[in-house]
């Protein structure tokens, strides 16, 4: 923050799939979808970041799945950053 007295941090992080502001708002996509929103929606909402869950995406379509499809970008049909975690 650039606030006077403002403790708060604000970052920039760099990946393959485009620059995440920080803070951020993160949707999560548990079975690599967002509920009730495409792609174009997303996009135009300033998505910058978005959940999967690993454990999740094991479970259904599972990894051939993903992997056949091209990885999980590709399964998604999303071009911005995501990042797992493992549900548990």
């Amino acid at each position: 923050s650039r606030k006077p007295g403002s403790r708060a941090r604000v970052g920039r992080i760099t990946t393959p799939h485009g620059v995440i502001e920080t803070p951020a708002f993160v949707p999560v996509g548990t079975n690599a979808a967002l509920k009730a929103v495409d792609e174009r929606q997303s996009i135009e909402a300033g998505t910058q970041l978005m959940f999967c869950n690993t454990y999740h995406l094991l479970v259904h379509p599972g990894p051939e799945i993903v992997r056949r499809a091209g990885g999980l970008h590709k399964y998604m049909n999303h071009r911005g950053a995501i990042i797992t975690d493992s549900g548990g």
